[in-house]
């Protein structure tokens, strides 16, 4: 995260494992491994793709009814409109200004939460659909087939980029010019492309409907339903550009621990402005291609699949949705104490949001409080984040084999996935607690 936020938001050493970090990386890489073994002998047909959810009526109802989507786009804007106040207007100091922990937390991190407990939510409150909807036309530009997430991804990479290698990414102009000039490309390519743009280009609504294949809250026929969540993540459209999404996302996840362990941060620690943009570009780039190189080589070393059973998408598209729980327990590993002590200054702050001296919420001296969490507690969700990520993972690319291949080569044909996801997992763990 950018510096001037909470410095470190992991757990600090090896010395807070619960456990020696040796046991912890074997003991994790067992799990992963054991749980293969264990589906490969018992689970030898798909149990996810063709799964129905239970339809919700009550709440389908409630959710689409005009007040409620009112409602959702008014808090959206709200918000919005807040964010971009606070930032352009507010204290130019870092810790004195909301919009930055707003930005890199409330919003970033507070995605993951919202969309696993809340399905497909973000798009009913995205400012961006908002706004577009008002320059209202009757015919829009068609999107190439060949583009899909792309423009997403880019997105994404811009917003990595600011968080983990510009210096000032924390500074509240800094922050106000990314956000709006984010906001300006987005409502115009949604008033170019329509509607459809938001669900392919907008990289935060991108991010947070594929976190919301992982809910047990989805949509089928247009109805909310209650749903297995490793069902709906089986339905993850294996559109161009979704891998790329991914492997972004964990390689960017890695490319932050990395950047926090003693022996970069003493390498890199005097370097020159120009000289940091450099090498962290060069690092966060490195870390997203061994990621991305890992996932590939696996998913195309498998055996060969049945006649008819792949799609147009190959290997890495059939097994890409299995990268979602990961990610997921990737950023809960990273971002879990960040979010939880660094949250509290949103909120502290937003008392005065604009720097005027107000104190709107009766917080104005209030500090945050660290020791709510005890560092073995943090070391537990870390590590569990990670493990139950993997698991999850191997349980979802399982289910897909079992459609893919025959069943005598079910459980060899895995073998480079199950390779790639068990150093995932130990490399993980390490990331998180190396000192």
């Amino acid at each position: 995260m950018p510096e001037l936020l909470l410095p470190l938001h992991g757990i600090g050493g090896r010395g807070d494992l619960p456990v020696p970090l040796w046991l912890a990386i074997y003991s994790a890489g067992a799990a992963v491994a054991v749980s293969f073994f264990a589906l490969a002998a018992f689970w030898s047909r798909p149990r996810f793709e063709p799964a129905v959810g239970r339809p919700l009526g009550v709440l389908t109802r409630v959710v689409d009814h005009p007040a409620t989507r009112g409602v959702l786009r008014a808090a959206g804007l709200v918000a919005f409109a807040l964010l971009l106040g606070a930032a352009w207007f507010g204290d130019p100091e870092p810790s004195r200004n909301p919009a930055p922990t707003w930005l890199y937390v409330w919003i970033w991190v507070g995605i993951i939460p919202l969309s696993l407990l809340c399905g497909p939510i973000w798009r009913l409150a995205n400012p961006f659909r908002t706004i577009a909807r008002l320059a209202r036309r009757t015919t829009y530009r068609r999107l190439p087939e060949r583009v899909a997430y792309w423009p997403a991804v880019g997105g994404l990479a811009v917003f990595v980029w600011l968080e983990l290698v510009y210096p000032d990414g924390s500074e509240p102009r800094t922050v106000a010019l990314a956000v709006m000039v984010y906001a300006v490309a987005n409502v115009a390519a949604g008033i170019v492309f329509g509607p459809s743009w938001f669900a392919l280009g907008d990289s935060f609504e991108v991010y947070a409907e594929t976190l919301a294949h992982l809910s047990p809250l989805g949509r089928e026929n247009g109805r909310l339903v209650l749903r297995n969540p490793l069902a709906g993540l089986a339905k993850l459209p294996q559109r161009p550009g979704i891998v790329g999404l991914l492997c972004l996302l964990l390689g960017s996840t890695a490319f932050d621990g990395i950047s926090r362990w003693s022996v970069w941060t003493r390498r890199t620690g005097e370097l020159s402005r120009p000289q940091h943009l450099i090498v962290y570009t060069l690092g966060l780039m490195v870390a997203v291609a061994v990621v991305t190189g890992l996932f590939l080589l696996a998913a195309r070393t498998t055996a060969d699949v049945r006649p008819g059973a792949l799609g147009n998408a190959g290997l890495p598209g059939a097994f890409v949705h299995s990268l979602v729980p990961i990610a997921i327990g990737y950023a809960v590993a990273h971002y879990f104490s960040f979010a939880m002590f660094q949250g509290q200054e949103g909120w502290l702050l937003a008392t005065d949001p604009f720097g005027r001296g107000w104190d709107l919420l009766g917080t104005d001296g209030t500090r945050i409080d660290y020791a709510f969490l005890g560092t073995g507690f943090i070391a537990g969700v870390q590590i569990g984040a990670i493990v139950l990520g993997h698991v999850l993972g191997v349980v979802s690319a399982h289910d897909r084999a079992a459609d893919l291949f025959r069943r005598r080569q079910l459980r060899r044909a895995q073998y480079p996935m199950l390779a790639a996801m068990v150093a995932f997992t130990a490399g993980g763990i390490a990331l998180v607690t190396a000192s």
